[in-house]
């Protein structure tokens, strides 16, 4: 596998330099903003034979960034920091940060609840308050594709689920794994279609499954296979009781772990009943879709913290190179604790 950092002026052009140089069918696996402005973005290939970043070492490739490590040493660094190293940085003001969260649509409750949880961390620093606080309330459970058995997706129309089924076979091609798409919508229009469109261009097999039993079945015997399942579904709401328990039966296929999709464009209090419903359900982690056009990101920040759910990952793209990112805290706290001047940027 190749590994390779890009640093851009923003997320477009990132990936226009990440086709460019690493082709279609590179994936994005870790992107974070830059410092002095920009974004740093890491991305994979299953292409051993290529150079990394221009040097000739064979079979050495840089290891990817252990992302929590990474969260909580950017915190000590800055703890430590001296005074005068701290100018220019926003000091915390708890008003900010509740004019904040109202810019970017959080709902009353979760706003006033991280506003007092980063009061109570005595931390001057706004964004590594806040940090602290979503820290305490935000589980994160980035997926083991080397270990991973089978992946039911589903969540409401529109969120992005077959986008995400083509991005889960991709980090498991890169993984090494053999990935098997399976259909499970099969009524809805065009679903299979675009799910076998996107598996041309993976050498990844679709099925479909008219049936729980057809499901279990398939998923059976790729799981002996060792093979990855990943089952597409028909978009539905969650908050149905009837509806929910369709779903909640699919999900207790045995091997099957259950990811919730849900976008960042949905407004968060409906974003946050639906993750909740999804998480009652049978969704123990979640994947929110994008990132990239949500401008406010009252809608991820309710997602991250569901209760009785992990977030797994977020995607900034619709293309499958632009692949499933890790969120962490820190990250997010720089999302939402940034002025109106430094969101728009």
């Amino acid at each position: 596998m190749q590994l390779r950092t890009f640093l851009a002026k923003d997320m477009k052009a990132a990936l226009a330099d990440v086709r460019t140089q690493m082709g279609p069918d590179a994936v994005i696996i870790a992107s974070e903003k830059a410092k002095g402005g920009g974004v740093m973005v890491r991305a994979a290939i299953d292409r051993p034979d290529a150079p990394v970043f221009g040097e000739d070492r064979e079979g050495e490739a840089e290891p990817v960034a252990d992302i929590d490590a990474d969260f909580h040493n950017t915190l000590i660094r800055r703890l430590r920091e001296k005074p005068a190293e701290r100018q220019g940085r926003k000091r915390f003001d708890r008003g900010e940060l509740l004019s904040s969260f109202a810019r970017h649509r959080l709902p009353d409750a979760l706003a006033h609840m991280l506003a007092e949880e980063s009061a109570k961390t005595d931390l001057s620093d706004m964004t590594l308050a806040l940090a602290r606080a979503l820290d305490l309330r935000m589980k994160s459970a980035p997926i083991d594709f080397t270990a991973a058995k089978a992946f039911l997706l589903i969540g409401p129309n529109g969120a992005g689920k077959t986008a995400v089924a083509a991005k889960l076979a991709a980090h498991a091609k890169l993984a090494g794994r053999t990935a098997l798409l399976i259909a499970g919508d099969v009524a809805g229009a065009g679903a299979v279609a675009r799910l076998k469109e996107f598996a041309e261009h993976l050498d990844a097999r679709v099925e479909t499954a008219d049936s729980a039993f057809v499901l279990a079945n398939l998923v059976g015997d790729a799981v002996e296979d060792r093979v990855l399942a990943i089952i597409d579904t028909a978009g539905f709401d969650p908050r149905q009781p009837k509806l929910a328990a369709v779903f909640a039966a699919l999900a207790k296929i045995e091997l099957v772990d259950t990811l919730g999709v849900v976008s960042a464009l949905a407004d968060a209090e409906e974003t946050a009943e639906i993750a909740a419903a999804l998480a009652n359900i049978g969704a123990k982690r979640l994947i929110v879709t994008a990132c990239d056009l949500a401008r406010r990101a009252g809608a991820l920040a309710a997602a991250a913290l569901t209760p009785g759910a992990s977030l797994a990952h977020i995607t900034r793209s619709p293309f499958v190179a632009g692949g499933l990112e890790t969120l962490t805290p820190l990250s997010l706290s720089r999302l939402l604790a940034a002025s109106e001047q430094e969101s728009a940027q």
